[in-house]
Order: C-alpha cells, then structure tokens, then sequence
C-alpha cells in the first residue's frame, strides 16, 4: 500500500473568482501563468494535461466561478496512482480567496508538491492577476 499525505492551502487574490476560474481552465491562461504547455478540456470526464505532459487527469466535478476537482498525477508517480485536487473559491470584497487540497500525494513527493504549488502555481497566478 502507497503511503500518501494530504495537503491544504489557502490565499487571497486580488481578482475575480471568474478571472481565477479562466486561469486554472482555460488552457491558453493556464499556460501562460505557468510558462509551460496546458491542454485543458472544460467538460466534467474530459482529461487535461499541464507542464508539458508532466501533470495529467481528468475533471470531476466543475462549477464554474466556484469549484473545480480533478483527479491529478505526476508522471513520475507509480502507475494508476493519482490523487484528488479541489479548488474552493469565495469571492470577497477585497477579491478571491482561493481555498485548495490536494488527497493522496505519495509520501516521498509530498515535499516538493507542497512547494510546488507555491512556486508553480499560486506566486504567477497571483502575478498575472493582480495589477
């Protein structure tokens, strides 16, 4: 059995739950505020694929403007692992507060998944959105 970890983390945005939504979907957005390749389909069912073909997966539920699940695998996690991603978003007066979790990361890349949301996804997207 895969020992694995469970991740949850939060931040505000200076912008629109809609904006947010269109970053994270629509895969044009996505891959500019990442710099990398992102295929992103927009249907629940459809696959998608980020940072080239290093991340890929499927939507499981989507809500626009409010939530997005997904199933999500890095390509060098163990064959038929993935875990489950959830997007939370809540729009205030001061902008959005995205509220994110992450199930089932294998124990030995827990680490630098951590990290790599911070660095990867929440810094540029905040840098793309907040002007």
């Amino acid at each position: 059995m895969l020992k694995t970890k469970d991740l949850k983390q939060g931040l505000m945005i200076r912008a629109s739950a809609h904006a947010i939504y269109e970053a994270l979907m629509d895969s044009k957005k996505h891959a500019k505020f990442t710099s990398s390749p992102a295929k992103i389909s927009r249907i629940v069912g459809g696959s998608f694929t980020a940072h080239g073909d290093y991340i890929s997966g499927k939507n499981l539920e989507l809500i626009p403007d409010k939530k997005i699940v997904q199933s999500w695998r890095a390509s060098n996690w163990p064959v038929g692992h993935s875990s489950t991603i959830t997007y939370l978003l809540k729009e205030t007066k001061n902008g959005t507060k995205l509220m994110f979790s992450q199930k089932g990361i294998p124990m030995s890349d827990a680490k630098n998944i951590t990290g790599g949301w911070k660095t990867y996804y929440w810094e540029p997207l905040k840098k793309m959105l907040e002007k």
